[in-house]
């Protein structure tokens, strides 16, 4: 009797043991699968985030590449230096042979008009050119005057010719308004001050002509 109670608790034992190592198998299996999941979600995320960053970086690529809503352009500008004047197809110039030294546009606001063969110099070593008529507000003309006086590479000075109240110009760009306000103002400072279009990046804007 004695010995098929043993047998028997045995048995029950082995039972047991057995129920516990299936039940851990499940349990390594479950986590296996969880690992699996988690570790597939992570390198979903980081290949997203990956493509992300990627478009985000293009978008912005293709940003600096697209021209300010209504800017004009021209292209294939001769850059010569010359000891004359030049007539420029479009005013003010935005480009072309210019004067062997170029006019200081380091935040240079001037309050009399400049000789273009000079100010196309500057815009060949990357600056932007504003200029404005009679028909700008006084208030555009001082807050323009502000906004050029601390910004590197631009200058500023009545042009009484122009068709639009305010230009702005730089290399083979050019942007007319009528407003200082007006949000493509900063736009075109932002894209074109040493931007890409520039034939001299990081030539000298001081050291030329002061008047």
């Amino acid at each position: 009797m004695g010995s098929a109670n043993s047998k028997t608790k045995a048995a029950s034992r082995r039972a047991r043991i057995e129920e516990q190592r299936r039940a851990e198998r499940a349990r390594e299996r479950r986590n296996r699968i969880i690992t699996i999941a988690v570790s597939a979600a992570i390198l979903v995320g980081v290949a997203g985030g990956g493509w992300y960053l990627v478009d985000t970086a293009n978008e912005k690529e293709q940003a600096k590449a697209a021209p300010v809503s209504g800017e004009k352009t021209w292209s294939k500008l001769t850059q010569n230096h010359v000891d004359k004047d030049v007539t420029y197809p479009m005013t003010p110039p935005a480009g072309g042979d210019h004067d062997p030294v170029w006019q200081n546009c380091n935040g240079d606001v001037y309050t009399s008009e400049l000789r273009d063969e000079n100010a196309v110099h500057s815009m060949e070593h990357g600056a932007v050119w504003v200029t404005y008529n009679d028909k700008a507000a006084d208030a555009d003309v001082k807050t323009l005057s502000a906004k050029v006086a601390k910004t590197p590479y631009t200058l500023m000075s009545p042009y009484k010719t122009q068709s639009s109240p305010i230009s702005l110009t730089a290399w083979g760009h050019q942007l007319n308004v009528t407003k200082e306000s007006d949000p493509r103002v900063a736009e075109f400072l932002e894209k074109y001050v040493q931007g890409a279009q520039t034939p001299e990046p990081g030539a000298a804007c001081t050291g030329g002509k002061s008047s």
